[in-house]
């Protein structure tokens, strides 16, 4: 037996949260490679090296570490259960969340290209979001493997 449409919706609502978000750090990266000033070096450093180091680190942490693993696959499926990314409103919360930190990221930018402090904090910050979210993205599958959790998403629409 297939996984409910909601189970599905809710899946799907993952993923797209992890590859907007991941667009909308590539697109302030482009904007920000654009309108700083410094050498390519310190840019890349800014905002690839260190980000990827944060971004990997909250991937591995939750994929790893058991209490952590167990605490997020908690969250998701309360989630999953309060019927979060299964309708408009949920949707627009995450759009709301994912617009604001690249609200974030843009002003903190400008203000760099200003001030000449380089705006490695906001890059950093949202690239250990981005770690968080295909950490969740992941897990979404081992729930779906959990043949207790199973039967429950298979039957969460009848």
């Amino acid at each position: 037996m297939g996984v409910s449409a909601s189970w599905r919706m809710f899946r799907r609502m993952q993923y797209s949260a992890f590859a907007v978000g991941a667009l909308i750090y590539a697109a302030g990266a482009v904007h920000a490679w654009a309108v700083l000033p410094g050498p390519p070096r310190l840019k890349l450093e800014g905002m690839a090296l260190w980000p990827a180091l944060y971004f990997a680190t909250t991937l591995a942490i939750p994929l790893l570490a058991p209490p952590v693993r167990h605490v997020l696959k908690t969250h998701i499926w309360i989630s999953f259960r309060t019927g979060f990314g299964q309708s408009v409103v949920s949707v627009l919360a995450v759009v709301f969340v994912l617009a604001t930190a690249a609200a974030f990221i843009y002003a903190d930018t400008a203000h760099a290209a200003r001030s000449g402090r380089f705006p490695q904090s906001a890059f950093s910050a949202y690239a250990a979001g981005l770690g968080v979210l295909l950490a969740q993205a992941l897990l979404v599958r081992r729930i779906e493997r959990d043949p207790t959790l199973r039967l429950r998403i298979e039957g969460a629409a009848q």
